[in-house]
């Protein structure tokens, strides 16, 4: 029955297993813990966290590599809202546990992979930085102005 619950109605089955893990834990025998469901849940818990962390950092490089391509454009200041916007949104749900699994280059290099096609102005992006430029610590704390400054200057040497 707790599989059929767990099909038809999420809201119902999540509420039946928390007052059982409830009863669980005052120390009652209890048999009809859905377990298998429950320890699936509890890791996905885990993993929408750190895919709502990655699609933060995600749009956030997008948007700086935006305005390094185009900084002339009257939608950078749009961009540089949704960079604040990005970046907090990042920074209050990261966790650090998940810095051994955030794939920066990874995220970069998709970030660069959405903004290379665009042409904005009638003119394709300048060329991004080769990796990029900023730490995770960086990007999750350092002031706009400052990751704006990173992404634009010229690759040191």
């Amino acid at each position: 029955m707790s599989d059929d619950l767990y099909d038809r109605d999420a809201l119902a089955w999540s509420e039946r297993q928390a007052a059982l893990l409830r009863r669980v834990a005052r120390g009652e025998r209890v048999n009809d813990v859905d377990w298998d469901h429950v320890v699936e849940e509890i890791e996905d818990v885990g993993l929408s966290e750190l895919h709502a962390v990655e699609s933060c950092l995600e749009r956030l490089l997008a948007h700086l590599l935006k305005l390094r391509g185009w900084p002339e454009l009257e939608t950078g200041d749009h961009w540089r809202g949704e960079i604040v916007t990005f970046q907090a949104g990042a920074a209050r749900r990261f966790a650090p546990s998940m810095r051994q699994r955030i794939d920066l280059e990874g995220l970069y290099r998709t970030a660069v992979q959405q903004i290379e096609p665009r042409r904005y102005g009638g003119r394709p992006t300048l060329a991004p930085p080769a990796a990029c430029p900023v730490t995770l610590d960086q990007l999750l704390r350092l002031p706009r102005a400052e990751l704006e400054a990173a992404f634009s200057s010229p690759p040191a040497g």
